[in-house]
Order: structure tokens, then C-alpha cells, then sequence
């Protein structure tokens, strides 16, 4: 895996993110300012529903900007023997099956699939993120999903 790759689609799903949520803001907002869903009574809320999804949509977009700013200084971060925001991390599990996760500031759960390989954004706010900092290459470490225990192993650190 190249780390370079993966900043590279990272750098395209944000900005996908960000293209998809403008185009919901803007439908929301025509929706939200179109002269039929001015209320007629006290009693028609559709107009005001509109606007309520207008500004939930114009967050999101704030969100996906900010998710880009933040993730463009963690990719001029040098790599570290530990992992870190930023780093690029190969994890294997009992059964030898490898996983690539890029730690992320923010977008957690966001993926991205290089050469039929998928790599997944962990926060370091999720569970998996947490365990995974300030560890090493060859660390081993116990986790757990649907109560039952995983034993990791930290194959690679880029």
C-alpha cells in the first residue's frame, strides 16, 4: 500500500462528500424559499420543515469543509513509528485477514477502496481508534465486537 495513493483518494472522497452536501444544501434552500411552501395558516408547517432541513443541510457542508481543512494538515504530518492522526496502519487478526485504517481527525467510517483494497477512516474517538494510538509496529492488542475478544496485531505503520 502507498500512503501517497491514499491521501490521493481520501483527497477525492472529501471532496465528493463536499459536492454531494452543497448539492443537498441548494435543494433544500430552493425548497425552503419557493413561493409554494409559503404557509398559509398557522397550521402549515412546510415551509418552515424546508427551512429546518435548509440549515441542517448548510451544516453539513460547513462539516465536509472543515473535515478537508483538517485532513489537508494531517497529510503534510511525517510519518511515525507510533501510530498517530495521520498515520496509515495495517492490522491483521487471528485468522491472519488484513485490514488498512487511516487514522482520521474527523470523518470517521469514510472508506475508500485502492487496488480492491479497502481502507477504512477511524477516528481516534472511536473505540478500535483508541486502542490503535501510540502503539507500535508488532504490537499486539486485545479487542473486543459483539462480546467476543479479537487478538490485533500491527503489521505495518506508514
Amino acid at each position: 500500500m502507498i500512503k501517497a495513493h491514499v491521501i490521493e483518494h481520501l483527497r477525492f472522497a472529501l471532496e465528493a462528500q463536499l459536492a454531494t452536501a452543497q448539492a443537498a444544501a441548494k435543494t433544500a434552500h430552493d425548497a425552503a424559499t419557493h413561493e409554494e411552501n409559503i404557509a398559509e395558516n398557522k397550521y402549515d408547517t412546510l415551509g418552515l420543515e424546508a427551512a429546518y432541513l435548509a440549515q441542517g443541510q448548510a451544516e453539513r457542508v460547513n462539516s465536509c469543509h472543515l473535515s478537508i481543512v483538517e485532513f489537508e494538515k494531517v497529510f503534510k504530518e511525517p510519518a511515525s513509528n507510533k501510530i498517530a492522526i495521520g498515520s496509515l496502519v495495517c492490522v491483521s487478526d487471528d485468522d491472519e485477514n488484513l485490514k488498512w485504517y487511516f487514522i482520521g481527525p474527523l470523518s470517521g467510517g469514510l472508506t475508500v477502496t485502492i487496488k480492491q483494497q479497502l481502507v477504512y477512516v477511524l477516528t481516534p474517538h472511536s473505540p478500535l481508534g483508541m486502542q490503535l494510538m501510540n502503539k507500535q509496529q508488532e504490537d499486539e492488542f486485545s479487542f473486543t465486537i459483539a462480546n467476543k475478544s479479537h487478538q490485533l496485531y500491527i503489521e505495518q505503520i506508514l
